[in-house]
């Protein structure tokens, strides 16, 4: 017999014990009644009043039996029962008492008036005590814990006395797994210090953090605030980071109102927690309109941009799903990963270079792709310092040759993928982004290709972003390297930069650059800080910080956006449009071939070609 089969005959055979037991202690309830309402003695108890009970013992036996099945109080699960089941044995054994006073009366029974109320009380009792006998038995074992098993358990901090954080204390006590207990709560109400929920003391607000964990002796923090904003959230976790303890966090409101608050449920603290600002929203109908039932081409479709972009074009039903990359590695990662998860979408995976006109062009004939989102970039800054003249035959080439073989095939729209070291760059690699844009902006207009660019700033582990660097060297015991204590970054996760992407697509009306208002920008120092708290060290003590200097090319800071440009709001609030800085666009346009010939020639003065091109340009060296 499997397991299944046997745990169900275990429930029905409990079931049944269960049905006897309501049946046999709610008659047994009047009869103890009518002792009791006659002090204790059988032999006060008349004849008569015994023959009533008796008389009406069967017909009280369909009454509690029809009442409970009807009440659902053999559908409950009584070893998480709580508020709302003791009502339903209090609502069931109510109605059940009517029915015994009203059967009484029909029949002409002699039974005490007393009887009844006291019956009712017992019957109740009975009951509710068999249901609840688990609890109690698991609350007297818990309560037998002698004082070195508490010893060796690890002590737990929750934070926020409200129901999510009542409901994760209850579900440590049930667990017989963890060798874990909770100690202590942690509530910003002022009217809840000093209380108890569920029998552990609240201790006080979150400036009582770092005291009640020494007092406590807390090895871990659980953050129960479903409700709290980005902004109170990171307040929160600055202190907490501090403590040195393992942090753990409700993922958000939906896993509190869908009744998943499990411990299971509770995930580690993410770097992207502590952004202080809200995920930003996408209107979902919107992407998935225009995606659908089009054919869809992403270059560099194998990276971390290109990739998310093709996981979420994939989940939104196109026609045709084609991943070109130059790096076969990447591109078969994630075409297995479409493939396993879209068994039936159509999806086709090119190995090529943007370089190659000749292929890209032999591409776009074959497939007709009607959107198409550039990803393919060169974009390590210090990598391209050293090597200029391939971010020009990447980047900037390689943009002009998608953007020719996407007109020639009659693509309907085109998207960019920018980055906020466009803007006044101060390295090769920000102004070939720039050249980019002029690219795209040029081409606008001239064909019916809408194009547009998306421009945004650091992603959170996007391969050679910081997190996935400071991670490895947390792992290989440091240095953790930050080029300057006082330098700063935008950040966005990945979901969330291919959410502006995606919905570039659908407002693209040709010509714009859109930009993503990710908030304010983060100290990398602070944001290496964090990590390292994150994983159990503490900064400059067991896991030092090495500032080794600004890069080549790199800013102390990174804009979104030039002051020429401007902004304008679109229906999300956190998406802009900046307006486009005015340029000769043919003189560009006719400049790009010398500049390409020098590229490939890998001419040394190529910074000072570029500079004289992108007049924003100003190589810091």
């Amino acid at each position: 017999m499997d397991n299944s089969r046997i745990r169900k005959r275990n429930y029905l055979v409990k079931q049944i014990l269960l049905v006897i037991f309501d049946l046999i202690f709610s008659n047994l309830a009047y009869a103890i009644a009518l002792w009791v309402r006659f002090d204790f003695s059988m032999e006060k108890i008349s004849g008569a009043y015994l023959g009533s009970w008796l008389r009406i013992t069967p017909i009280y036996f369909v009454v509690v039996f029809v009442v409970f099945y009807l009440c659902r109080l053999y559908h409950s699960i009584w070893a998480a029962a709580g508020v709302n089941e003791v009502a339903k044995i209090v609502f069931a054994s109510t109605v059940c008492a009517v029915c015994y006073v009203i059967i009484a009366a029909v029949m002409g029974l002699s039974i005490p008036r007393s009887v009844f109320f006291i019956g009712y009380i017992l019957q109740t009792g009975f009951v509710g005590f068999v249901r609840f006998i688990p609890r109690i038995l698991r609350m007297l074992q818990s309560r037998r814990i002698t004082r070195a098993e508490r010893d060796r358990s690890q002590n737990v901090m929750i934070i926020g006395a409200g129901s999510a954080g009542q409901l994760i204390i209850r579900e440590y006590k049930n667990s017989n797994e963890l060798d874990e207990r909770v100690a202590c709560v942690i509530d910003d109400d002022p009217v809840k210090a000093g209380r108890f929920v569920e029998g552990v003391p609240i201790v006080g607000d979150r400036t009582a953090i770092m005291e009640a964990v020494v007092k406590y002796d807390i090895k871990k923090i659980v953050v129960a605030i479903p409700t709290a904003t980005k902004e109170q959230r990171k307040d929160i976790l600055a202190i907490c980071q501090n403590t040195g303890c393992e942090l753990r966090i409700l993922p958000g409101l939906y896993q509190f109102v869908t009744g998943e608050i499990k411990l299971e449920a509770l995930r580690k603290v993410e770097i992207a927690d502590l952004l202080g600002r809200d995920v930003i929203k996408v209107d979902i109908d919107s992407i998935m309109g225009y995606v659908k039932n089009r054919v869809v081409m992403v270059t560099g479709g194998g990276g971390s941009i290109g990739s998310e972009l093709c996981r979420q074009i994939a989940s939104h039903q196109p026609k045709q799903l084609i991943i070109f990359d130059i790096y076969e590695n990447n591109a078969y990662d994630i075409q297995q990963e479409l493939r396993r998860k879209y068994p039936g979408m159509n999806l086709v995976t090119l190995i090529g270079s943007v370089r190659d006109a000749v292929r890209l062009n032999e591409i776009f004939n074959d497939y007709h792709p009607e959107i198409v989102y550039h990803a393919a970039a060169h974009k390590h800054v210090p990598l391209m310092e050293d090597s200029p003249n391939e971010a020009i035959k990447n980047n900037v080439q390689g943009t002009l040759n998608t953007a020719k073989a996407a007109i020639a095939a009659g693509t309907k729209r085109f998207v960019l993928i920018s980055t906020d070291k466009a803007v006044n760059p101060t390295n090769i690699m920000g102004a070939s982004k720039r050249m980019c844009e002029m690219v795209i902006q040029s081409l606008n207009g001239t064909s019916p290709t809408e194009f547009v660019a998306v421009r945004f700033g650091n992603v959170l582990g996007s391969n050679g972003s910081v997190i996935p660097l400071f991670k490895k060297q947390i792992a290989e015991g440091g240095p953790v390297t930050v080029t300057h204590p006082d330098i700063i970054r935008y950040f966005m996760t990945i979901e969330e930069a291919v959410s502006l992407v995606l919905q570039a697509g659908a407002y693209a009306k040709g010509g714009e650059i859109f930009v993503l208002d990710m908030g304010s920008p983060v100290k990398i120092d602070d944001l290496a800080r964090n990590l390292i708290r994150l994983s159990g060290y503490t900064p400059d003590v067991n896991m030092k910080i090495v500032y080794s200097g600004l890069r080549p090319g790199e800013k102390l800071y990174e804009e979104l956006l030039m002051s020429e440009e401007g902004m304008k709001e679109t229906k999300n609030s956190r998406i802009f449009i900046g307006k486009p800085i005015d340029f000769d666009e043919k003189a560009f346009l006719a400049s790009l071939p010398e500049l390409f010939e020098a590229a490939h020639k890998n001419t040394p003065d190529i910074f000072d070609r570029v500079a004289s091109i992108v007049t924003t340009y100003h190589r810091k060296a």
